[in-house]
């Protein structure tokens, strides 16, 4: 019998889609069961059209090249600085983007739930998402993860 690994995807910021994306990746290639519930926010990284953006303002873990104070972290265009910062360390360093983990993910049989109750909160449409998703409330999430050997919220 398979290892499970449950995974709770909450946030949709371009930092907070790798861990989800990267353990269940890497699960699945250990040969686990794996099933990320992207709710909230996290809904974001199953869409078509991928936006992600990541903000320094309340990350001060975030490494940057010059200390740059929180009440610096305001001025507009700051963000998409650091957005754009990142995806570039992303790229020198050869990680995958967040596109081909997804696909990555759908290849190894990694079950990605939207949760049904946030699509309907925010009026989202099948359309709006990816292929070779499913879409589940939490009880349908927590009877996986209730015989998961891990879960995680992300």
């Amino acid at each position: 019998m398979a290892k499970k690994l449950a995974i709770i995807a909450s946030k949709g910021t371009l930092d907070g889609a790798y861990p989800p994306f990267l353990l269940a990746t890497t699960a699945a290639a250990l040969g686990f069961e794996a099933k990320i519930f992207f709710t909230f926010y996290g809904l974001q990284l199953l869409k078509k059209d991928l936006s992600l953006k990541v903000s320094p303002l309340g990350n001060p873990a975030m490494p940057m090249p010059v200390p740059v104070p929180s009440i610096v972290q305001i001025i507009p265009g700051l963000e998409a600085f650091a957005t754009w910062m990142m995806q570039r360390k992303l790229k020198k360093k050869g990680v995958a983007s967040v596109t081909e983990l997804r696909a990555i993910c759908l290849e190894s049989e990694v079950e990605l739930i939207a949760c049904q109750m946030t699509v309907d909160l925010f009026d989202f449409k099948n359309s709006d998402f990816i292929d070779g998703i499913s879409h589940g409330g939490a009880a349908t999430f927590l009877e996986f993860a209730s015989e998961a050997d891990i879960t995680l919220y992300i």
